[in-house]
């Protein structure tokens, strides 16, 4: 149900990317009257501001009115805007209603049954898991959110579908105070964005906050390895399904049996599984909890995981040259990340990492000659606290630029390594994103 004050009123949408174009474009379109502002000034931005003004929506480029915005009946800023951000201070200084996108689109789709994913790492794998394995199953269903394309875009399309799966990060979840997710799922927690939480506690608190408006129809899949997150949902009401990979819980891997189990009873065979990791079998685990509220047979679920294969980015192999795997895991942002892929490898390899840090110890990953790491090849602006911290334990080798990283990583592999990217960094030194970051891997992989 959307408030009567909102479309009486004006909406504030704080930012111009992907996300905050789709919630000013769609708003405008539906009658809402909508203020669009966004600091930067580009030509990109300029022609967002254009289709925003098509629409109907007023903006402004380069600057943020404070003042209209402290007055706004609804506020609703671009993922990864902090509180602390002027234009988001002062609409929560004046007592406005800030809500992420995700929020206010879940708010349109309340008809439609719902499975929310959060969590540290894994959740773009489990949120995609999800959404094949419905698929799979007849479902009609998307995958959105934090992966893929913004929620209010499958508003705006106007699909009809049996069911939503969306992917929640810790910057939405903190904006998101109607979140009634049917199912919820969180994979994991550990600190992460500290930059944008202050502190690792405020972080578990805004993953917290998917439990927030629970009830007794609330279904919530659990990592049931995680401390953290089992401290989180003890209070919740609802309905719990737990997953372990060392004991038997709803789902588990039985890994003397190579197996993963449903309820007691075995699923699919590890070896039959096609994705990297045993984080990866927690990821499967997940996914299969959550739609066994769907009421889907195991038999179908197992013949969904069969066929799904890696995204993008995240652990994907992309190539074997000359004997050398060449292994893209960009979205590894965070030194917990490179943690997991790294426990993943079957291979000795030689280990990319750098860009741009979080604060992060790269101390945590001292071990890694133990795991078959023989080289490091550290990069951008994190190179040399990488070989202070490492340079030690095994050879670190500093370039500058990835692509010169990416270069001298393949020259010290041998046949049967493999080449890992798994950055453990944020990629905004030189690319705009991960995504962006592990496009340029692939396309050099690609040309050898």
């Amino acid at each position: 149900m959307i408030p009567e004050a909102w479309r009486r009123g004006e909406v504030a949408v704080l930012g111009l990317s992907r996300t905050g174009l789709a919630v000013a474009k769609f708003l405008s379109r539906n009658g809402y009257s909508v203020y669009a502002s966004d600091p930067a000034d580009s030509p990109s931005i300029r022609d967002a501001a254009d289709s925003v003004r098509a629409c109907g929506g007023v903006v402004d480029v380069g600057r943020h009115d404070l003042e209209r915005i402290a007055r706004a009946a609804l506020v609703v800023p671009s993922p990864g805007v902090p509180p602390s951000a002027p234009p988001l201070k002062a609409a929560l200084d004046a007592g406005r209603t800030v809500i992420a996108e995700l929020d206010l689109a879940l708010l349109f789709l309340c008809d439609v049954p719902s499975i929310v994913v959060s969590g540290t790492n894994g959740k773009s794998t489990t949120t995609a898991l999800i959404a094949h394995l419905l698929n799979d199953a007849d479902f009609k269903t998307v995958a959105a959110g934090n992966i893929g394309y913004p929620l209010i875009e499958v508003v705006a399309r106007e699909l009809r579908l049996d069911w939503i799966v969306a992917e929640a990060s810790s910057y939405q979840l903190h904006f998101a105070p109607n979140l009634t997710p049917s199912v919820g799922v969180l994979t994991n927690v550990s600190p992460d964005h500290l930059e944008w939480h202050g502190t690792a506690e405020a972080y578990y608190e805004d993953k917290g906050r998917l439990f927030q408006n629970s009830s007794t129809e609330s279904v919530w899949v659990l990592n049931g390895d995680d401390s953290i997150v089992l401290r989180l949902a003890a209070e919740a009401s609802g309905q719990r399904k737990t997953w372990s990979l060392n004991r038997a819980l709803d789902g588990w891997y039985d890994s003397r049996a190579g197996c993963l189990m449903l309820n007691g009873n075995p699923l699919i065979s590890r070896s039959d599984f096609p994705l990297l990791g045993d984080h990866n079998i927690a990821n499967g685990l997940a996914a299969t909890l959550a739609v066994t509220t769907a009421g889907i047979e195991p038999g179908k679920i197992g013949e969904g995981l069969r066929s799904f294969r890696p995204l993008s980015h995240r652990l994907e192999p992309v190539r074997e040259v000359n004997g050398v795997l060449w292994i893209n895991d960009s979205k590894a942002t965070n030194v917990a990340s490179t943690e997991v892929a790294v426990a993943a490898m079957t291979r000795p390899f030689v280990l990319l990492l750098g860009g741009q840090g979080k604060g992060e110890a790269f101390s945590r990953l001292a071990s890694l000659s133990g795991k078959g790491c023989h080289d490091v090849v550290a990069y951008g602006d994190e190179r040399v606290k990488i070989a202070a911290e490492l340079g030690e334990k095994l050879p670190v080798h500093s370039e500058l630029t990835f692509e010169s990283a990416v270069a001298l990583a393949g020259s010290l592999a041998n046949v049967g390594d493999a080449v890992l990217l798994s950055p453990a960094c944020a990629s905004f030194d030189q690319f705009s994103d991960f995504e962006e970051r592990g496009r340029v891997f692939r396309e050099f992989v690609e040309a050898l």
